[in-house]
């Protein structure tokens, strides 16, 4: 009953360190192709109609500003 107990003990141990072994070699290529992965996957969060509505103007739109002829001044919204 020694020998038996011994043998299953023994052979536990020997799979357990198989399955590590292979947990191991399988997380270095998954961090390996996590690379590959991130470059191609689609971005979560994607900007909307140019940084969303601001104090001036709605979204879709940005405030543009230029000097008029005698040095006012001017600014208007304009589609991004």
């Amino acid at each position: 009953m020694g020998k038996l107990a011994l043998t299953l003990t023994a052979a536990t141990f020997v799979l357990g360190m198989t399955a590590l072994i292979a947990s191991a070699q399988t997380q270095q290529l998954g961090a390996a192709s996590l690379q590959g992965q991130l470059h191609s996957a689609t971005p979560i969060v994607t900007p909307t109609a140019c940084r969303g509505p601001g104090p001036y103007c709605p979204a879709g739109w940005v405030r543009r500003c230029w000097r008029g002829p005698y040095g006012y001044l001017h600014c208007r919204c304009v589609p991004c």
